[in-house]
């Protein structure tokens, strides 16, 4: 198992190459950009930047610095080349694309991920700010989803075709139709003083005092606040999943090894927990780092706007809308990184589950 964890590792390094290889390349032909932002602003502060705009001689013809500065940023035209040249410096866009590319594989290689375009602080420092968030909306949303959804879709296993059965099968269908952000502003609505009643605060992942709290106080305020974003980002989860589970459960019910449990006399409960639940539970496994990467990454930024968190999904929408690269990349290396690892512990479990599975003997 050491050897294919150490090969797994070091998979890892030409995975999040190609990654950053392709994004960077996308990037490049995006429209756009920091430069072009800066060149929008000045264009738009009038006598700010008279002192900077000298793009024709005296006989009123422009010059070629100015003419090729124009082709290539639009909206330039009449901007000083060299404060044209002064914010390529500024942004790094002085260099070639494959210079600025390898300084940022150098930079990478020593978690060195710059800073910030717009923000005045190190993206690092930005990303260590917000991951709280996105790690309690994420975190506490998969667990709920694992701890409600795999119950159930065993019970719905077990009594397949029953009216249980059904009448949940109803309520998961109404559940997984319904979006996550519009299932947010129900609860927004009828919990947090939207219109009914004040239950739950609609702001932050803490109380402003929550400093001078207790500690139990500090817990309790806490899941007072995470309450209602973690279920409305469950909701969604939580169908899927315990469909997945029952499918799966209902598979390894039929096969030729539970009719001989039950031929040797082992009971329903004993059938089910000693030898099904051991091969379906592996489906179910197999979906929890993608649920949790899902959920952390993509599936809580218009949660994060409804109640109001800070979180890493807000920061990397609003650093793609702003083209604030060194925030884009570092988050995107970092959110690899994490997603790979997480995958190389998934097959760990999955060893520790079923300890017949083998990665190493299969050559992988």
């Amino acid at each position: 198992m050491a050897r294919y964890i150490l090969k797994r590792m070091l998979l890892m390094i030409p995975t999040l190459l190609g990654i950053l290889v392709i994004n960077f390349v996308i990037v490049q032909f995006a429209p756009g950009g920091p430069v072009e932002r800066a060149i929008a602003q000045a264009s738009g502060l009038g006598a700010d930047v008279t002192a900077r705009v000298s793009g024709g001689g005296a006989d009123g013809t422009q010059t070629a610095g100015a003419i090729e500065t124009s082709t290539r940023y639009q909206g330039a035209q009449g901007l000083d080349p060299a404060f044209i040249a002064e914010l390529e410096q500024r942004f790094g866009f002085d260099k070639p694309a494959h210079v600025r590319f390898f300084n940022m594989l150098a930079d990478y290689a020593r978690f060195d991920f710059g800073d910030s375009f717009y923000r005045g602080q190190s993206v690092i420092d930005l990303i260590i700010q917000k991951l709280p968030v996105s790690i309690s909306l994420g975190l506490w949303t998969t667990l709920l989803v694992y701890s409600l959804s795999i119950p159930l879709g065993i019970r719905k296993a077990v009594r397949d075709g029953s009216r249980f059965d059904v009448w949940t099968s109803g309520v998961i269908v109404v559940a997984y139709a319904v979006p996550g952000f519009l299932f947010a502003v129900f609860l927004v609505v009828l919990f947090a003083g939207g219109s009914y009643w004040q239950i739950f605060p609609l702001r932050g992942l803490v109380s402003d005092d929550w400093e001078m709290l207790s500690w139990g106080a500090r817990i309790l305020d806490y899941f007072w606040h995470i309450t209602l974003p973690v279920l409305a980002m469950a909701i969604g989860g939580f169908a899927s999943l315990t469909m997945l589970t029952k499918n799966a459960f209902i598979e390894e019910i039929g096969k030729l090894y539970v009719v001989t449990a039950r031929a040797k006399g082992l009971d329903e409960r004993g059938v089910l927990y000693r030898h099904v639940f051991r091969n379906a539970i592996l489906v179910v496994v197999a979906g929890f780092p993608g649920a949790f990467i899902a959920i952390l990454f993509a599936g809580s930024l218009l949660i994060e706007v409804i109640f109001s968190l800070d979180g890493m999904g807000l920061l990397g929408f609003e650093s793609v809308l702003n083209r604030d690269y060194p925030v884009v990349f570092g988050s995107l290396f970092i959110f690899t990184l994490l997603g790979l690892a997480l995958n190389l512990v998934n097959d760990i479990i999955y060893t520790v589950i079923d300890p017949r599975i083998d990665f190493e003997g299969r050559g992988n």
